[in-house]
């Protein structure tokens, strides 16, 4: 079931929102965020509508409502759902005049409610891409863009082609940054616990930022430093964070087969944990 809060008024299905002449249809310039409603919990939901105004003011656009305004509509719209649903929030800003730059008064909002089951632990599969994150002279990468996704599909559509689930993405100096639509952790041989130290090439995440939390609250150090792609060949866990499936392990990398790890089921465990008391 999609739900759609566009002009005014909630709506069914697939809304049309744009014309063919629509700033974003055409020069693409759209941002989102990704939000969860899980049974009724709304983890960080503030942090995620704070941070769309941001990306469309980085892309120059104006959100249209204010934070508070967009959690109103979210908890109107979750309840319409079924108690237990789980469900995927959207809010998205995009530029609808302008010819080459879009005019931030006339930036248009939707937001979108859908069925989204939180994926099961079991785990996914990477490799590593050919492909590169830009760096932030070359593409808009403090925002969450829709226009860096074509990026991200071209990772993805190599990695399926090649029978694995997600790729890893390195930025333009060869260290890793993310997977193409998470954020990336490791445990080395040692046992330390490492993501990607943000440095222009990719959104650190809300998830993300509330596991490292999360974690140290249980005695767990997460090292925010530069990664180097074969770390990922010895690492004893590999998991990703992010809005979709919150802490995943990843289970194969490459040729390598790996364990669902304990600080992986840890950071999972937290941040349910966590989720149930908001």
């Amino acid at each position: 079931m999609y739900l759609t809060y566009f002009k005014g008024q909630w709506a069914e299905g697939n809304v049309a929102l744009f014309g063919a002449m629509d700033h974003s249809v055409w020069l693409g310039s759209s941002v989102f965020d990704g939000a969860r409603a899980v049974r009724g919990h709304l983890p960080d939901l503030q942090l995620h509508l704070e941070r769309v105004i941001v990306s469309a003011d980085r892309l120059g656009l104006r959100c249209p409502l204010t934070a508070a305004e967009m959690a109103a509509l979210v908890r109107e719209g979750v309840a319409r759902f079924p108690a237990d649903a789980e469900l995927y929030v959207r809010p998205l800003v995009f530029g609808a005049e302008g010819f080459l730059i879009p005019e931030p008064g006339h930036s248009g909002f939707a937001l979108t409610l859908f069925d989204a089951p939180l994926p099961s632990f079991a785990g996914f599969s990477a490799c590593l891409s050919e492909f590169r994150r830009p760096d932030a002279s070359m593409a808009p990468t403090d925002a969450k863009a829709s226009a860096l996704y074509a990026n991200s599909t071209r990772a993805l559509r190599e990695a399926k082609a090649r029978g694995f689930d997600n790729p890893v993405m390195l930025d333009g100096e060869g260290r890793v940054a993310e997977f193409a639509s998470s954020n990336l952790f490791l445990v080395t041989p040692g046992g330390a616990v490492v993501t990607p130290v943000p440095n222009g090439t990719f959104l650190a995440g809300i998830t993300r930022a509330r596991v490292i939390g999360l974690l140290a609250e249980a005695g767990v150090q997460v090292e925010q430093r530069a990664v180097a792609p074969a770390e990922l060949e010895t690492a004893v866990e590999i998991f990703n964070t992010g809005n979709y499936g919150k802490v995943m392990p990843c289970v194969r990398y490459e040729q390598r087969t790996l364990a669902v790890g304990p600080v992986a089921t840890l950071a999972r465990d937290r941040y349910f944990a966590f989720m149930e008391g908001q």
